[in-house]
């Protein structure tokens, strides 16, 4: 069995072979099922599948992680590498654009400001 953690060193060249080398090992046992193989080599079936699941999962990992880096400086990024948050956290207004205010909102803090009160204990 392959380890995410092992796999995460090694460059995109070995992934890919490790890769075709488990899919032809998991051809080769899904032959054994038909044919009526042993039942430990039916049993590996599952094992393979989640070493070939590992494998794609850690090269979509190094992929995204190499987009980003690509993408680091640019004006916009690409709308799979942003933040996926909520629709209406996306849509919300910015902390800048929430502390503006317009002329009018300006005059009236200035004309009329908010009262201070002493309370008497």
């Amino acid at each position: 069995m392959v380890k995410a953690f092992e796999l995460r060193g090694s460059s995109k060249e070995d992934l890919l072979k490790l890769l075709a080398e488990q899919r032809k090992e998991l051809s080769e046992l899904h032959v054994a099922k038909v044919t009526g193989g042993a039942a430990s080599k039916i049993a590996k079936i599952k094992s393979v599948r989640k070493n070939i699941a590992r494998i794609l999962t850690v090269h979509n990992q190094q992929q995204k992680e190499g987009l980003r880096k690509a993408a680091a400086g640019a004006k916009y990024m690409p709308k799979d590498l942003r933040a996926k948050k909520t629709r209406a956290m996306r849509r919300a207004l910015t902390k800048a654009e929430l502390s503006n205010k317009t002329s009018k909102q300006k005059r009236k803090e200035a004309s009329w400001p908010v009262m201070k009160y002493a309370l008497k204990a």
